[in-house]
């Protein structure tokens, strides 16, 4: 009898990228995370941290307000605040890393990295009004937008 040896799965998907979020922001999602609010079906942390960056990007004029805080506030944090280390679902991904490679963050500017893009955008929607359902009611549509994107690409597998 033989058997075949496989590595130990990493908690790490695939569809999902690794970020940093800082302390502070992570306390925020893991208010969110905790929330009674939270059910059916429970969001996980690429969820919220993927609905706050999208939420920002539906607004008008993203970049905008996303440099506008990294220039006026964040930048002003403690460069050595503790930071987590979280993931986020690609197409939330792209989104920043399109901004990351923008002129906006090419020389003369300061150089921000995907950590800052994707505190900041936690941090702005933090700021708004209804915050808690707004996130959820878009982590449902996000992971509504990644259902129908796999019924589509995927053969349904058993």
């Amino acid at each position: 009898m033989s058997y075949t040896t496989h590595p130990l799965a990493s908690n790490r998907n695939d569809d999902t990228i690794g970020t940093r979020v800082w302390i502070d922001e992570y306390a925020f999602l893991q208010s969110l995370y905790q929330s009674a609010e939270n059910c059916s079906p429970k969001f996980r942390l690429p969820d919220l941290i993927s609905a706050c960056v999208s939420l920002v990007f539906n607004e008008p004029e993203p970049a905008r307000h996303i440099f506008n805080y990294l220039h006026t506030e964040m930048i002003l944090r403690d460069p050595d605040s503790l930071r987590r280390q979280e993931e986020m679902w690609m197409p939330q991904y792209r989104l920043l890393l399109d901004l990351q490679r923008s002129p906006a963050n090419r020389h003369p500017h300061p150089q921000f990295k995907l950590d800052h893009f994707t505190t900041a955008c936690i941090t702005l929607v933090s700021r708004g009004q209804g915050t808690t359902l707004r996130i959820f009611e878009q982590a449902r549509r996000n992971t509504a937008e990644r259902g129908a994107q796999r019924c589509h690409t995927e053969p349904l597998t058993q």
